[in-house]
């Protein structure tokens, strides 16, 4: 996922027009509105947990505010991501077509995503005139969770818009026509020859498919998807769709994302991560291959904390790199290795992707942060061995410009390590959900952290919170875009065909080659889709065949994490790879060969974590989940 800088402009408008003022400045205040609403709902969920646990009198309506104030976080979130044109797409196959056609793709996709949340704010308005008088169940009006997406998605259509009219104005204009015209014929045939009418399934299809190769935000590709379906389906009454985005944002153990990403940065900012690579590079530097022992060492940890893997290769690249550079090893060679440990690290509690698939799939989160940790121990054993087999001795002296005093070093890395301890008790003993478990970690990573270093101020701080609510807005929009292709494919029984296929093809092969296959779709599928979105797809439609195989769900969800990771950070089209080269300063092309050796040895370690279900479930088993 790509974080947002918010001081940066939004990059579809012109700050010399009028227009391009209020605009900006509209960007900015929903910016600010956001991090603000993340604060609020921290502070919400944190005293929560200390009212019902050390007060022992629980605030009954906490979660019903947390949730509200989460679909303001995702929906306004969303919208600053789009004003500064920062929501994560699929841009390989756009780039393959030929270079003239590329412009008039790019100004289609900006006319869909206009087009899309136009639809999107239509169909909650309608949703909130059929609830202005019902109540949730304990009395609060429902219009509080509609009018977010009512404000957020007419935000997002007028950033749609104006980034729609910013190119050439002929291209515009052309470019818009083609699209109405596609549109009136389309549904002009269905309307005029319901006989012969184009399939509902068939247009979702499409869509997705066409919206993939334009290169339009993996986000909006959902939407765009669910919305040709309903718009096709007479029967369905458009304010559904914005019924079933909204139920895609509304859970409140999602609300552990946009904590968990926070804390991570949190922790970046106030000098904990520093503190402990140095540490590190002072313990390992000297051992052959130390410098890849490091950045194992430093993302396992990290991944620990901020949940999000691009956040951990930031924090850790950001230091192991310089020293790579300075102590003269090869950065190719380095990067590959980090894009790597990222893989590694994608079970390692509380990982974003692993509190996704046991939302969609309904397994157990605490199960599955208890399954992942034997796993990465094993990837991350099997990349140390090759780390040092390839690796070479440096010189720690030579990695630092200015080194710091072992005693604040070690007093640094303790602070870090109490707050990994922290979250790792919190989830395993049950005192507390992920969502209040990161709650605490926010405020740790903030008081303690704070107080200990003293290198947050003010502004760094609200800045983080900015950062923390659009990084949470593009994340979540994709979950809530998602909920609704879900909704259609329900309709269309796509999940009982995939079911019938895959258990037939079980019955055949095994249920080992079942989940051979479906390891081999995610790695695809998590390469093509970025991550997440594969998970949020295939993770309710394959977990329940493997239940019916007898595959215990917990091994299943993990193997399938560690899957859509290999294909997200793989060679050539991984978006986390592209990622990793951006924040380490290397190309895609340099680092695939030096890297290959790594991902062969993820590859063969993933096989016998899928043919040897103990990994998974030893710990599990041990603590009673």
């Amino acid at each position: 996922m790509s974080a947002v800088a918010a001081a940066a402009p939004p990059l579809g408008f012109r700050s010399d027009t009028t227009a391009g003022t209020w605009l900006s400045r509209l960007t900015h205040t929903t910016e600010v509105l956001s991090g603000i609403v993340l604060a609020v709902d921290v502070v919400v969920v944190f005293l929560s947990v200390v009212f019902r646990y050390f007060l022992h009198d629980p605030v009954d309506w906490a979660e019903e505010i947390a949730r509200a104030l989460m679909i303001v976080l995702v929906f306004f979130g969303a919208a600053t991501v789009l004003a500064r044109s920062q929501h994560v797409g699929v841009d390989i196959f756009r780039d393959k077509l030929p270079a003239s056609w590329q412009p008039a793709m790019v100004q289609v996709g900006h006319w869909i995503i206009a087009g899309v949340s136009a639809s999107l704010c239509l169909s909650s308005v309608l949703l909130l005139v059929d609830t202005w008088e019902q109540t949730t169940s304990i009395g609060l009006p429902q219009w509080l969770y509609v009018f977010p997406v009512v404000f957020g998605s007419a935000f997002m259509t007028l950033f749609g818009i104006a980034n729609a009219c910013n190119g050439p104005r002929r291209l515009v204009v052309n470019t818009l026509v083609g699209c109405a015209i596609v549109a009136v014929l389309v549904f002009g045939w269905n309307r005029v020859m319901p006989d012969h009418a184009i399939p509902h399934g068939l247009l979702l299809g499409v869509a997705f498919v066409g919206g993939l190769v334009l290169g339009v935000p993996i986000g909006f590709v959902l939407a765009f998807s669910a919305l040709l379906y309903f718009l096709s389906d007479p029967t369905l009454p458009m304010l559904v769709y914005s019924q079933q985005v909204m139920a895609g944002a509304d859970h409140f153990v999602l609300l552990a994302i946009p904590f968990f990403v926070l804390a991570g940065l949190l922790m970046e900012a106030n000098g904990m991560s520093s503190r402990l690579i140095e540490l590190l590079l002072r313990i390992f530097g000297r051992v052959r291959g130390g410098l890849g022992i490091i950045s194992i060492t430093a993302t396992a940890f990290f991944s620990g904390v901020s949940g999000s893997k691009l956040a951990d290769i930031a924090a850790v690249g950001g230091i192991v790199m310089p020293a790579v550079r300075r102590t003269k090893q090869d950065p190719n060679e380095a990067a590959g290795l980090l894009a790597c440990t990222a893989v590694m690290a994608e079970t390692i509690p509380p990982c974003i992707n692993m509190i996704i698939m046991g939302f969609v799939a309904n397994i157990s989160i605490a199960g599955l942060f208890m399954a992942g940790l034997v796993p990465a121990a094993v990837l991350a054993l099997s990349l140390a061995v090759i780390a040092v087999i390839v690796g070479k001795k440096i010189n720690p002296d030579d990695a630092f410009e200015k080194r710091t005093p072992l005693l604040p070093l070690i007093g640094g890395a303790l602070v870090a390590f109490i707050m990994v301890g922290m979250i790792g008790k919190g989830v395993t003993s049950g005192v507390a959900t992920s969502t209040e478990v990161s709650a605490f970690a926010v405020v740790y990573a903030l008081l303690v952290g704070g107080a200990a270093f003293r290198e947050l101020t003010l502004r760094s701080v609200s800045r983080l919170f900015v950062k923390s609510a659009s990084m949470a807005g593009s994340i979540l929009f994709i979950v809530a875009a998602a909920s609704s292709v879900s909704f259609a494919l329900t309709i269309e029984q796509i999940p009982q065909m995939v079911s019938s296929t895959m258990i037939a093809f079980a019955n055949d092969y095994g249920s080992i080659m079942f989940l051979l296959l479906s390891v081999g779709i995610m790695i695809i599928f998590g390469a093509v889709l970025e991550g997440a979105p594969a998970l949020i797809i295939f993770g309710p439609l394959l977990t329940p065949i493997a239940q019916q195989l007898g595959i215990h769900p917990l091994h299943f969800g993990t193997v399938m994490v560690i899957a859509m990771g290999l294909g997200l950070f793989a060679p050539p089209i991984g978006l986390g790879l592209f990622a990793t080269c951006a924040i380490t300063g290397t190309t895609v092309k340099d680092v695939t060969r030096p890297m290959m050796k790594y991902l062969a040895v993820l590859l063969v370690t993933l096989i016998v974590l899928v043919l040897v279900p103990s990994f998974s479930l030893w710990l599990p088993n041990r603590l009673g989940l």
